[in-house]
């Protein structure tokens, strides 16, 4: 296992002495809770088009083993490897906090950004529910929030998020990285299948509730051909935009991935990483704003024009209105103590 870069000593397993085969212990989800002071974390990159995001959960058992979020994990003295997939970090007071932090005095209202870092719909949610309690603050604030996710478990809030769409205070963007399921099931362990992530976007469309299709990540010379086929699948299933963000692979993530390619595609990991490379300088990864999320070079304007292209013969290349912030007033009582009237 990867261990956290601020650990003194990397941990590893170590031979008991006996020489006996032994079965390795089945891999446990376990749960921490964390009491924040704040829940609105406040940004200030140049090259995203949000300042402030809520993350109602640390680590996600998806498993994504791409996640650019992985290396978040060492800040708590856990491994981006299998830490992160298993020792969450569940945050129960959250929708407490944020209704506290909309009610203080210069509070200047912008829209926030749920599942930038972690998937509010994890497993996990199903059972915690605190995302969902952090949308009804929101809606109760009519506030605007923009929600990236995986999960299908976002159709549980239909009744709250169709409410809010209608008010112009919502949109949801659903990543699809790949529509083959083979594929998805080694890069996205736990994640719902592609054809039944199509079926959310369906649902929550159904509802009102505008969705952006996500193609991303895109791995290149793994799953850059489908490119068109997720947007026109995406497009059939009633989104109305679309977005893609080239593979990232920061700090741990980058050797994770590296481990990953070898086992499971060994015939196109050199490809793969001499694509990667050829569009950060000769780097695995850069950082730079504006470059990060899309690379350069030949390889990176090719997939460019065709996602600009594809997305143009679909009508996903529309601008979409802005979520509306002249909505929002802090509702009478609080989370904690209600209003009687």
């Amino acid at each position: 296992m990867t261990a956290s870069r601020y650990e003194v000593h990397s941990r590893h397993d170590e031979h008991d002495g006996w020489d006996i085969p032994e079965e390795q212990a089945a891999l446990r989800t376990t749960v921490t809770e964390e009491r924040p002071r704040s829940v609105i974390n406040y940004v200030r990159s140049p090259d995203i088009p949000f300042d402030r995001t809520l993350n109602p959960y640390r680590g996600c058992e998806h498993g994504c083993i791409y996640c650019f979020a992985r290396p978040s994990h060492a800040w708590l003295g856990l491994s981006p490897g299998l830490d992160f997939e298993t020792r969450l970090v569940a945050r129960p007071e959250a929708p407490v906090v944020l209704d506290r932090e909309l009610r203080r005095r210069g509070y200047a209202v912008a829209p926030l950004a749920i599942g930038t870092n972690t998937d509010p719909y994890q497993p996990i949610e199903k059972e915690r529910g605190i995302m969902r309690a952090c949308l009804k603050v929101l809606s109760d604030f009519g506030h605007p929030v923009g929600i990236v996710t995986k999960g299908t478990l976002v159709e549980r809030d239909i009744d709250i998020l169709a409410p809010m769409a209608a008010r112009g205070l919502v949109r949801v963007g659903l990543s699809v990285t790949t529509l083959d399921a083979t594929l998805s099931r080694r890069m996205e362990p736990r994640v719902p299948a592609p054809r039944r992530r199509l079926e959310t976007i369906r649902r929550l469309t159904g509802a009102g509730i505008p969705v952006r299709i996500m193609v991303s990540p895109v791995v290149p010379a793994l799953t850059d051909p489908e490119i068109e086929a997720i947007l026109k699948a995406g497009a059939e299933a009633g989104a109305d935009a679309a977005s893609w963000i080239m593979l990232r692979l920061p700090l741990e993530v980058a050797l994770l991935w590296q481990d990953w390619l070898a086992e499971h595609y060994p015939d196109r990991a050199a490809r793969i990483m001499n694509h990667l490379r050829a569009m950060h300088g000769g780097e695995v990864y850069s950082a730079r704003w504006f470059h990060r999320m899309r690379g350069e070079g030949p390889y990176a304007e090719i997939i460019a024009q065709r996602f600009r292209r594809a997305s143009r013969a679909l009508g996903l290349d529309r601008r979409q209105p802005d979520l509306r912030c002249d909505l929002f007033r802090p509702p009478l009582g609080t989370a904690e103590q209600p209003a009687l009237f």
